[in-house]
């Protein structure tokens, strides 16, 4: 949960900057229905529930990456004991966040283990993250330059 805050904390008010405030809103909702439709639609017979904003956040982070690709983010670079600070584009750090819950998403259904293990909808964020890069153009402002 705290994580999701602090992704949004740090995304979200430039993606609703340049959507508005009424365009980001309803953009917010519809990124959290299409991450639960796919989660729903990987795992159609789960019986635990989905609860939380990870997907709908992972819609935000998608349109983050298409309108600020080459924004710098400061991230934590744990090395062992010792800890670094570096910033890193944006396109680097969300890309490489989407391949870390593609894969942790696809080696279990690859595995034929099943998604019914709790935890965390990493196919919600799959989809969410998707939805994000495909529609958030659909949703700008265009008074950007």
């Amino acid at each position: 949960m705290i994580g999701n805050m602090w992704f949004l904390f740090i995304f979200g008010d430039n993606v609703e900057d340049r959507m508005g405030h009424f365009r980001y809103f309803f953009f917010y909702l519809l990124a959290g229905v299409c991450a639960a439709l796919a989660q729903m639609f990987i795992s159609p017979h789960s019986h635990i529930a989905m609860v939380g904003a990870s997907g709908a956040i992972s819609g935000v982070l998608g349109s983050y990456l298409l309108f600020y690709p080459s924004a710098r983010v400061l991230s934590l670079v744990p090395m062992g004991y010792y800890s670094r600070t570096v910033e890193v584009p944006a396109i680097f750090f969300l890309g490489l966040w989407f391949v870390m819950q593609l894969f942790t998403g696809i080696v279990p259904l690859a595995a034929g283990i099943s998604q019914d293990n709790g935890g965390v909808a990493f196919w919600a964020h799959v989809g969410g993250f998707v939805f994000g890069i495909t529609t958030c153009k659909l949703f700008d402002r265009g008074d950007r330059g």
